[in-house]
């Protein structure tokens, strides 16, 4: 019943841990897909006769912006893009608009990263450096060869040394961001019921519903009206079966024209608005155990007998009190972060590089 997304903090991170291998979906499908392992066992040795990997080649890329003299170029956005878009789901290439809209917001979130790094940097992580290195080998185990991860990382114009680098910046980001923002926010009873009662309708109220079965005699838009009359008098049949005592389930799986006489007819339970208006017109009049007469509907005649019915109620508080707690303390932790950020931006010397 209760639906509602968990919005996570700004997490900056994540657009770079979207970057690294085997996070980065972009990197992933970029890649000849590595065959499935056990876990635990080592990336596979490279063939003697394989020939050996090319290294990724960095490119020189303008910079588009300086954040504190740190430059973000042309190449990081273009990167940034792919994989927000990969991440997304989005078909490429884009509208030249949105293109232009993806950029700018990938610049934004390159921007925030950078300047959170920057200050996530003045803070010492002990083991860094075996960290980094615990993840890297972790990234290379998902390939069955170096080739593999090499050909991977030359589609977003990587090299592995920029793989370390990524690494470097997420374990920096994440921790940083877990020590400084996560579960540090608090909620108290009254901020729980308030959004509970403001929030009832659209996320805690289950609406009516019903389970039923049917029993279908089709038609379709090609049906002529003496194909139609014999489908009644057939449903009209079949119905006097019932009446008589046939079973319900057994006469569906005999005579119904529907997938679901398999299941003996069973389609299970469904609110308003997820049929036809009149076969749910005549299912929601029906008690639990009452059949219908013969329903006509554009797929045909039907029989239909309802199973079970569910009021429409609302979700206990004390029912979803943990999820709305949660909830809440995200969002108040990713308002800090973004406050945080914001001023982080006001100090900050942020310059734009006109090519």
């Amino acid at each position: 019943m209760f639906s509602l997304k968990k919005k996570h903090l700004l997490v900056i991170a994540s657009l770079l841990t979207a970057m690294l291998l085997p996070a980065g979906s972009f990197a992933e499908e970029s890649a000849a897909p590595p065959q499935e392992k056990p876990a635990g066992q080592p990336a596979a040795k490279k063939a003697a006769d394989e020939p050996a990997a090319k290294p990724a080649v960095a490119q020189k890329s303008p910079a588009v912006l300086r954040v504190n003299g740190t430059p973000i170029t042309r190449l990081d956005v273009e990167r940034a893009v792919k994989v927000m878009l990969a991440q997304n789901k989005v078909d490429q290439p884009i509208p030249p608009e949105l293109q232009k809209q993806a950029e700018s917001a990938a610049l934004e979130q390159l921007t925030t990263a950078e300047l959170l790094y920057q200050e996530a940097s003045k803070s010492k992580i002990p083991d860094l450096d075996k960290m980094i290195e615990q993840k890297v080998s972790q990234n290379r185990q998902r390939f069955t060869t170096e080739a593999e991860l090499v050909e991977a990382l030359s589609a977003l114009e990587m090299t592995l040394p920029d793989l370390e680098e990524f690494t470097r910046k997420e374990i920096v980001l994440s921790t940083y961001i877990a020590e400084h923002f996560q579960n540090k926010a608090s909620v108290s009873d009254e901020e729980v019921k308030k959004f509970y009662d403001d929030n009832l309708n659209q996320y805690f109220k289950k609406p009516e519903s019903v389970k039923a079965s049917h029993i279908l005699v089709g038609t379709d838009e090609k049906s002529t009206p003496e194909d139609k009359k014999k489908a009644k008098e057939k449903a009209e049949a079949l119905l006097k079966r019932l009446q008589a005592g046939e079973d319900f389930a057994a006469v569906a799986k005999g005579e119904s024209t529907c997938p679901s006489a398999s299941e003996g007819g069973d389609l299970g339970e469904f609110g308003r608005g997820q049929m036809v208006p009149e076969f749910e017109e005549a299912a929601f009049k029906l008690k639990p155990g009452e059949m219908s007469g013969v329903v006509e509907t554009k797929f045909g005649y039907h029989i239909i007998k309802v199973t079970g019915k569910q009021e429409a109620a609302a979700e206990k508080l004390e029912n979803v009190k943990e999820t709305i707690v949660e909830f809440l303390k995200k969002q108040k932790e990713q308002q800090e972060l973004s406050s945080f950020v914001d001023e982080l931006k006001k100090k900050a010397k942020i310059e734009k590089v006109e090519l």
